[in-house]
């Protein structure tokens, strides 16, 4: 780096015009005082001024000149670093860019991809399209799609900062600045090696720049021209799904017992729509696979809820938990819960991944039925779970064939056998869940209609209504007795919490009932009515403009929303504050039931369940604001008006939310510590947010707001290990011997393994009474709730070794003497004597 000087570096020449000036300035003066100094010349002539001005002129253009070819050195110091900077940023951006070969080969893939898809659509199709294999191709176009559009958009921003480089290195090269040499020899020496080592540096980096920006270029054209195909392709399908919609009840193929042209072998059909079934499966999980870990940890939170559920449960004799399924079979209560409920968080499910998603919860259930239901129906069942999974098999064949129409025949039949036979009066009896009879009927309707569309024709019709009579019947079924199990979870919360903070996700058991709402009985109708209505394309041609309205971007002055994101924040949001209730009734709401080693730790470790809390929502809120799409900048203008509101109203509140981070961080009580406060006794049952809650010695719960419980005088019994001083006093009569009644006190002492050996027992003997003197005993318990049985149980001690040996306990009495009649005084006199 050049080294700055001054502007002005050669004083000389502005010396000499100062004293020449200075010169001037005295001769004036000296004219004025001819008397004292001699005559000098004058300063004002023509030769003299012209010589100054001539002098002027030749310093003021060498100091422009210096100060020009200054900033030009200065320039060319700035340009030189700046080039250095710019040539070591593209040798890092070019050591760690993009990797070509695998972009290529990705493209490779993704056109092998892209013909599977339009296997059967656009080549090796037959003479009508099928539904299915229109469906499928389009959901896999429709991945291809959106990986070929992130490789376009890699290799644009890629292009885009090659370019950047390449111009940023042009702009700095061709400066003016950057010619204009030094007249000094040394400098100019200097100059020329530096001008040596950038040219070394930018030659080989233009030579890559261009290198790496061509082969951009030769990526760029395949990818464009797949993304057009796929397209193209996605455009034609949909063209084709129209078709077949406007012409659902025309014919597609021959009837069953016409001739029919030849057709693609069966085995080269399976083998396809196997791949391609698997491929978009393959792709659905990878994008969705934040919903499936969700899905699993939601899972395993339920089986964890039942257990406890059970464990808490069997302490009521009310419950009946050895005859509850619920507890018979956790695992596959919560497997039918959670996967039942959980197939409305994925939408536009592959075939597969639905089959799959319903395979696991019908398979638990027909282990929980064994035992449960009739033979008859535990045989029907398992006869309707098999057809189901044969109806799916076939779904995933993409293209018609002669023999599979008559193996859908064959398959329909035999529903309409199963469904015929469950509506016999017998079998009806003996029915758990009544509904059902009305999903068989309607599975029998629509087998029917299966067979009729099928011999005539009608393929696509055909295939979607047999596998909608199978879906309709499994997913009623399991749906009640989904309900089932929910209801009987809720039975015997409603038994066994009845508090009105029960623990488990502050569920208040006496409010919401044994049952239940109705309402949730209409949403899983809704749902049964979504799951089957999307196996027809008109299901779909109706929920695509309610999509398009969810997604569809709205502005308010500067802020862009769409009800898709504002649901997915109120969403997860609400999902945290869920997971934070979780956590906090596993870690130490149920502490209370524990009196193991085990319960014990849960305590400590419910300790600390406010700060846990208070992460998992923080970061759930991040989250929130992540997924929906919202800027931060909102979340700092969010911060600001809850900073308004704080200033304004919600001062109480923030301070119970600060006392509350002073007490998890603090820790002056902890979960599970006895306490007394403001003449309260209890049991600390939790920390929350706001308030805190203290089981009381009545059987109540005492809610306490942070901030009165911080700033109250409180005694913690538990804080120095649950060990309490225990104190009696008993008084003796004045002929005891004190030393007989004290060696016996120790030795009940002594007796009783509760009491603690250290600190040792004391018996002091505390002062002459009017009847008796008092002995005052202390001894310490190891844990505070066997103190009040252990007094009592000293108190009985002490009166049964006292009478035994002799030694009695006195009471105050009072002794009256009458004197004599007629005294002197006239009147009785009384003498009293304690």
């Amino acid at each position: 780096m050049r080294k700055h000087l001054p502007l002005f570096t050669d004083w000389r020449p502005f010396g000499i015009i100062l004293y020449l000036l200075l010169a001037g300035i005295c001769g004036q003066g000296q004219q004025r005082d001819s008397s004292r100094l001699p005559q000098r010349a004058d300063s004002t002539s023509p030769g003299f001024v012209t010589s100054m001005q001539q002098y002027g002129k030749k310093a003021s253009k060498k100091s422009i000149d210096e100060f020009a070819a200054r900033k030009i050195a200065m320039r060319q110091e700035i340009l030189f670093e700046q080039t250095n900077i710019i040539l070591q940023r593209a040798k890092n951006y070019l050591r760690t860019g993009i990797d070509t070969n695998h972009i290529k080969n990705s493209l490779d893939k993704i056109k092998e991809w892209s013909a599977l898809a339009g296997d059967g659509i656009f080549v090796n199709k037959g003479s009508a399209q099928s539904y299915r294999n229109l469906t499928n191709s389009y959901n896999l176009l429709l991945v291809l799609q959106k990986r070929v559009e992130d490789i376009k958009n890699q290799l644009d921003k890629h292009h885009a900062a090659l370019n950047s480089f390449a111009y940023q290195l042009d702009s700095l090269s061709t400066d003016p600045a950057i010619f204009t040499f030094p007249d000094d020899s040394v400098q100019l020496i200097r100059y020329i090696q530096k001008m040596k080592n950038i040219a070394r540096g930018l030659s080989p980096m233009d030579n890559q720049l261009k290198q790496a920006t061509a082969k951009i270029d030769e990526l760029l054209a395949p990818t464009n021209t797949l993304l057009y195909d796929i397209n193209s392709q996605m455009e034609e399908i949909e063209q084709y799904q129209l078709t077949i919609y406007a012409r659902t009840f025309d014919r597609d193929f021959p009837a069953l017992w016409q001739p029919f042209q030849k057709a693609r072998p069966l085995k080269t059909i399976l083998y396809y729509s196997w791949e391609k079934s698997l491929l978009t499966l393959r792709f659905y999980l990878a994008n969705n696979k934040g919903k499936v870990f969700l899905t699993l940890v939601v899972l395993l939170g339920a089986i964890f809820y039942i257990q406890s559920l059970k464990k808490v449960s069997s302490q009521s004799e009310y419950t009946q938990t050895e005859k509850r399924l619920l507890f018979k079979f956790p695992v596959l209560s919560a497997i039918i819960v959670v996967f039942s409920l959980f197939q409305f968080l994925f939408l536009a499910q592959p075939f597969l991944f639905t089959a799959i998603c319903w395979a696991f919860p019908a398979i638990s259930l027909t282990f929980v039925f064994r035992g449960y239901i009739s033979r008859y129906w535990l045989r029907f069942w398992v006869l309707l779970l098999v057809l189901f999974f044969l109806a799916c098999l076939d779904n995933m064949v993409l293209q018609a064939s002669r023999p599979e129409r008559w193996a859908m025949v064959v398959l329909a039949l035999c529903g309409i056998v199963l469904g015929t036979s469950a509506w016999s009066p017998a079998n009806r009896a003996q029915l758990k869940e009544k509904w059902i009879i009305y999903a068989i009927g309607l599975m029998v309707i629509l087998e029917v209609a299966s067979i009729v569309t099928n011999l005539v024709g009608c393929y696509n019709l055909s295939k979607t209504l047999l596998t909608s009579g199978y879906f309709n019947a499994v997913i009623a079924i399991l749906f009640l007795w989904t309900v089932r199990i929910i209801n009987e979870a809720m039975e015997v919360g409603a038994i066994v919490y009845t508090t009105a903070d029960p623990g488990p996700l502050n569920i208040n058991f006496q409010k919401i009932g044994n049952r239940a709402h109705p309402l949730f009985y209409l949403l899983l109708i809704v749902g049964w009515f979504l799951l089957f209505g999307r196996n027809f394309y008109a299901f779909k041609l109706m929920t695509d403009p309610f999509r398009a309205f969810l997604s569809a971007e709205r502005q308010i002055g500067d802020f862009t929303f769409s009800i898709d994101n504002i649901t997915i924040f109120i969403a997860i949001v609400m999902l945290s504050v869920i997971i934070s209730r979780i956590v906090s009734f596993f870690a130490g709401d149920n502490n209370r039931y524990a009196t193991t080693a085990a319960g014990k730790q849960r305590t400590g470790i419910g300790s600390w369940i406010l700060l846990v809390r208070i992460g998992i929502i923080t970061l759930g809120v991040l989250l929130a604001f992540a997924a929906a799409g919202i800027p931060m900048s909102r979340l700092a203008l969010f911060m600001g008006a809850i900073g308004v509101g704080i200033g304004f109203g919600l001062q109480s509140l923030v301070n119970n939310l600060v006392s509350g981070l002073i007490i998890a961080f603090e820790k002056p009580i902890n979960v599970g510590d006895v306490i007394d406060i403001k003449d309260q006794s209890g049991k600390v049952k939790s920390i929350g947010f706001r308030s805190s809650t203290i089981a009381t010695t009545d059987g109540a719960d005492l809610i306490m707001p942070n901030g009165d419980l911080l700033t109250a005088h409180l005694l913690n019994w538990s804080s120095n290990g649950h060990k309490r001083r225990m104190a009696i006093t008993v008084g003796v009569s004045y002929d005891t011997d004190l030393e007989k009644a004290k060696a016996l006190l120790l030795e009940l002492f002594t007796g009783d393994k509760r009491i603690l050996g250290y600190p040792a027992p004391k018996v002091i003997f505390k002062e002459f009474n009017q009847s008796s003197i008092d002995i005052q005993l202390f001894f310490w318990v190891r844990h505070l709730a066997e103190a009040v049985d252990i007094k009592s149980d000293l108190i009985a001690a002490i009166t049964s070794a006292f009478r035994e040996h002799g030694i009695s306990i006195p009471f105050p009495q009072q002794d009256i003497h009458i004197s004599p009649l007629n005294p002197p005084t006239g009147g009785p006199r009384i003498q009293q004597k304690d």
